[in-house]
C-alpha cells in the first residue's frame, strides 16, 4: 500500500505547529512569562528553543521522512541490524496514548465552556458562581464524559477521511481561524482601559522580579517551557515527517514550526494580561485562569459573551489542532505495525480511546479518593507527569542519541537527510554541541522533572 502524502508545504507547517500548539501556550506560557520577569524570561525562552527545541524537532522530523514510517517502525527502518532503538518508538506510542488519556478530557472542558459562553450562562454571575460553574462541570461524570466522547468521535472521523481529506484540510481551516480569532481578541484586550499595566508587567523585562524568584529558577523555568512546548519525543512531529518530500531542509521547517508556536504563545499572553489588569483581576495559573478568572473578566466587559465565545472557539481548536495531529500518529502506528486499513485502526482507536480517557474523566467526580501524586492530586495529574516528566524527554534524548551516536542512525546520515532540499542548512560545526551538551541538557530536564522541580 503506497504511502498517502500531504497535499502542500502549507499543510505540513500548520499540521505540525498545530500539533506543538496547545493548551500548554495559553494556560501557562503566560503566567510563568509574567512571573519569572516578563521580557527577561521571554529571552531565555527564545535562546532555548532554538538551542533545544529546533535541533531534537529536526531530528525527529529526519527520523520520519528517511523511513517514510510511523515511529516504531521508523527505528526499525533505519537502525542497524540486531539493535533495539526501536524499543524507544513502543514508549512513544504509550505516550501518544497516554497523552490523548487526558487531553481528550481537558478539550471536552473547552468545547463545554463554548457551549456554556455562546448559550448566554455566564450572563449575570458573580465570581464565586463562575468558580461553581467550574465545581459543577468537573463533579459531572455525565457532562465531562459526553463532551470527551464527541472530541474523541469528531478526531476519529476527521482522521478517517484520510490525510488530504480530512486531517489536513480541517487543520488549515481551524488553523487559520485561531490565528484570526487570536489576533482579533489580544487586539481587543489591547485596547481596554487600563490594559497598558498588563502589557509592561508581561513584556517589560524586570530584574527585581526576577532576583525575587531566582536567576537559576527563571533560566530553568525557561528551558522547561522551551523544550515541552514542541511535543517532542513521541513522534507525533515524525509522523508528518514521513508525509512530505524532500524539497526543503529540515532546520527552516523546525524554525517556521517554532515561531508560530511562539506566536501563539506570546499572543495569548496580549490577550490575558491587558484582559485580567483592566478588571483588577489576578492571572493565575492553570485550568484556573482559563474556567475562572476568564469567564469573570469577560463577564465585566463590554460584549463580553462575543469575546468569551470566541475565545473558547481559539481555545478548542489550540486543543483540538493537537488531538488531530496525535490521532494520526496512533492511526497510522496501527496501520504500519498490523496492517489495517485506515478505516479499521480508526474504529479500534475510537474506542480504546474512549475507554482509556474515562479515569481522567472519573478522576474529578466518581474516583476523586484516588489522589496518586498526594494530597488534592487527580488522575490527570498523574498522567500530565508521566507524559512530560518521564516520556517526552527520554523519547527526545533517545531520538537526540539515535541522530549523533555511531551505534545509532548516525551523524552524517541524519544531516544529509536534514540537509535535503532548499532552506536553512544544519552545519557540520554544531556535531559536538548535539553531541555532547545537549544530551547533558535534556538529562537535566529529565532529573529535574523526576525530582518534582
Amino acid at each position: 500500500m503506497e504511502r498517502e502524502k500531504l497535499g502542500s508545504r502549507l499543510g505540513f507547517i500548520l499540521l505540525s505547529a498545530g500539533c506543538a500548539i496547545g493548551i500548554g501556550n495559553v494556560w501557562r506560557f503566560p503566567y510563568v512569562a509574567g512571573m519569572y520577569g516578563g521580557g527577561i524570561f521571554v529571552l531565555f525562552y527564545l535562546f532555548f528553543l532554538i538551542v533545544m527545541g529546533v535541533p531534537v524537532m529536526t531530528m525527529e522530523f529526519a527520523v520520519g521522512r528517511a523511513s517514510r514510517k510511523s515511529i516504531v517502525r521508523s527505528f526499525q527502518e533505519l537502525e542497524k541490524p540486531g539493535h533495539k532503538w526501536h524499543l524507544n518508538g513502543y514508549l512513544g506510542m504509550a505516550g501518544n496514548y497516554l497523552l490523548m488519556m487526558f487531553y481528550t478530557t481537558v478539550t471536552g472542558w473547552m468545547l463545554y465552556y463554548f457551549y456554556q459562553m455562546l448559550t448566554g450562562k455566564f450572563h449575570g454571575k458573580d465570581a464565586g458562581q463562575v468558580e461553581q460553574m467550574f465545581q459543577d462541570m468537573l463533579s459531572s461524570p455525565r457532562i465531562l464524559a459526553s463532551a470527551m466522547i464527541i472530541i474523541v468521535a469528531a478526531g476519529i472521523f476527521i482522521c478517517s477521511r484520510g490525510l488530504q481529506k480530512g486531517v489536513e484540510k480541517i487543520t488549515k481551516v481551524m488553523m487559520s481561524m485561531l490565528l484570526a480569532i487570536i489576533i482579533l481578541l489580544a487586539v481587543h484586550s489591547c485596547t481596554l482601559e487600563n490594559s497598558l499595566e498588563g502589557l509592561k508587567f508581561y513584556l517589560l523585562p524586570d530584574l527585581q522580579r526576577m532576583r525575587e524568584v531566582g536567576v537559576w529558577e527563571t533560566i530553568t523555568a525557561a528551558m522547561n517551557q522551551a523544550f515541552f512546548t514542541l511535543s517532542l519525543g513521541i513522534g507525533a512531529m515524525g509522523i508528518f515527517g514521513s508525509y512530505i518530500d524532500k524539497s526543503h531542509r529540515l532546520l527552516s521547517e523546525s524554525v517556521n514550526i517554532a515561531i508560530l508556536d511562539t506566536f501563539v504563545a506570546l499572543v495569548s499572553g496580549l490577550i490575558i494580561f491587558p484582559a485580567c489588569f483592566a478588571f483588577g483581576i489576578s492571572p493565575d495559573m492553570g485550568p484556573k485562569l482559563i474556567f475562572v478568572t476568564l469567564p469573570n473578566v469577560f463577564n465585566g466587559m463590554a460584549g463580553g459573551r462575543v469575546w468569551g465565545t470566541l475565545f473558547f472557539v481559539f481555545m478548542t481548536f489550540a486543543a483540538f489542532s493537537t488531538i488531530l495531529a496525535v490521532f494520526e500518529n496512533i492511526i497510522s502506528c496501527g496501520m504500519d505495525l498490523f496492517h489495517w486499513s485506515r478505516k479499521k485502526s480508526c474504529l479500534i482507536n475510537l474506542g480504546a480511546i474512549i475507554l482509556l480517557s474515562l479515569p481522567c474523566v472519573f478522576g474529578y467526580n466518581l474516583w476523586s479518593a484516588l489522589q496518586p501524586l498526594g494530597e488534592g492530586s487527580t488522575v490527570l495529574d498523574l498522567e500530565d507527569f508521566l507524559v512530560s516528566n518521564l516520556i517526552l524527554p527520554i523519547g527526545s534524548l533517545c531520538y537526540l542519541l539515535f541522530c549523533v551516536a555511531r551505534f545509532g542512525w548516525g551523524f552524517e546520515n541524519y544531516r544529509a537527510e536534514a540537509n535535503t532540499g532548499n532552506g536553512m542548512k544544519l552545519p557540520a560545526w554544531i556535531r559536538p554541541y548535539l553531541t555532547f551538551i545537549l544530551p547533558v541538557l535534556i538529562l537535566f530536564l529529565i532529573v529535574k522533572g523526576l525530582l518534582g522541580n
